[in-house]
């Protein structure tokens, strides 16, 4: 007896309606990369061992598996079956299907979201600067201070000289800290382009009184412009938030439709045992590896924003966030439920019995079957980052096409 399947059409009725549905390429992820529906998510049928249990935490969501004709569907089919998931079904006619249909492709990896970035840059008009403009402040020694928002290792491997690391939904929480005069111009960067725009509007939507900008096009645009980038840095942005910062956080949350909620209502998302639910800790590594909450997974906020489909591959599920602070998960809740997420924040927990010990570790994919980021490493061709820029610019009109995305920019 074959696979069941589905059509691509009523694979695209599930996610306008935003029913749950786990929509999974097992190719490997260099494949995955050059194209794949909009909220399809990767994960590789060898990976399936490693990946499915904390990716898929319902054992009856409805999976659809796909690939490009190499078949792979059946042994995938075979290994989530063999870990207990009930309901898996392989897209009719593969990638092809999909494409045939007229529905879009989209490449690159996190693509979802930077999409959305992109939608938030034309929607939001979300200022920025040029590498060279930038380049110039710093030469003239003006009143600025330039908060990176990637990993602290991707900081680390490059920076822009004078930078300091100040993670993705740390922003909000540390401004006040690493630009205490209100004069002082905040210039974000990243990489490339999506977490300098959410890092940016999420300082202007929570109020920061000073002068904020993205770095255009990050440490890509920096490079392609000739700048020098700084290499082993380790400038860290300490806690200290700006007045009324964890105020302002909340109404943001509010006015994107996040909900705030107990310890019991929280155990009663749980109880609904028909529905997926993701619970993401969105502080720093060190804080959650001293205490966190039972059954929640870490996941760095400005991090989880950019790479919601590999931490949450079930589309339609619910997201609750937690954070002792509270800023850095309104923050990010704000965000994912621009995205089309049924987001909660919790309030409290931990002034009782916390769990102690590091996050869950996955093995890293095989290189061989990895995809190469252009913003990744000094050795990148100027030719690749100028392809990947020009492909983000287009993902606005490219949502336009697909239709499908349901995201609203507050």
């Amino acid at each position: 007896m074959g696979l069941p399947s589905v059509t691509p059409q009523q694979v695209r009725r599930a996610l306008l309606l935003r029913e749950e549905i786990a929509l999974l390429d097992v190719r490997h992820e260099a494949a995955f990369a050059t194209g794949h529906p909009l909220f399809a998510a990767n994960m590789a049928t060898e990976r399936i061992a490693l990946e499915a249990a904390a990716r898929l935490p319902r054992k009856d969501v409805p999976i659809v598996i796909y690939d490009a004709g190499e078949g792979l569907t059946s042994v995938a089919a075979g290994r989530l079956a063999a870990m207990g998931y009930r309901d898996v079904r392989e897209l009719d006619g593969g990638l092809q299907a999909w494409a045939s249909a007229g529905f879009e492709l989209f490449r690159d990896v996190n693509s979802y979201a930077k999409a959305f970035g992109e939608l938030v840059e034309a929607r939001r008009h979300t200022p920025s600067l040029a590498a060279e403009d930038v380049a110039g402040l710093i030469e003239s020694c003006a009143n600025i201070r330039i908060l990176d928002v990637r990993r602290f290792d991707e900081y680390a491997t490059m920076n822009i000289p004078g930078s300091i690391s100040v993670p993705g939904a740390e922003l909000v929480l540390r401004a006040g800290r690493a630009a205490p005069d209100p004069a002082t111009t905040i210039i974000v960067n990243c990489a490339g382009r999506t977490r300098s725009i959410i890092g940016a509007q999420s300082l202007i939507n929570a109020g920061v009184a000073n002068k904020v900008v993205a770095l255009r096009n990050g440490t890509i645009g920096w490079t392609l412009a000739r700048q020098d980038l700084e290499h082993g840095a380790g400038r860290r942005g300490e806690i200290g938030a700006f007045e009324g910062a964890e105020e302002k956080a909340r109404d943001v949350a509010y006015r994107a439709g996040v909900r705030h909620i107990a310890m019991a209502d929280m155990a009663a998302l749980q109880a609904q045992a028909g529905r997926t639910l993701y619970r993401f800790d969105v502080r720093s590594e060190e804080e959650y590896t001293a205490g966190h909450l039972a059954g929640f997974r870490h996941y760095s906020g400005g991090q989880l924003v950019q790479e919601i489909d590999m931490a949450a591959p079930v589309r339609g599920a619910r997201i609750v966030l937690t954070d002792d602070r509270r800023v850095r998960a309104d923050m990010t809740a704000s965000w994912l439920a621009q995205m089309g997420w049924e987001t909660y924040v919790l309030e409290g927990g931990y002034d009782g019995a916390l769990e102690r010990g590091p996050p869950l570790a996955i093995p890293k994919p095989d290189p061989a079957h990895r995809y190469r980021r252009p913003y990744e490493g000094t050795d990148v061709k100027e030719s690749a980052m100028q392809a990947y820029l020009d492909w983000e610019y287009g993902l606005v009109e490219q949502l336009r096409r697909d239709a499908s995305h349901g995201f609203f920019v507050i």
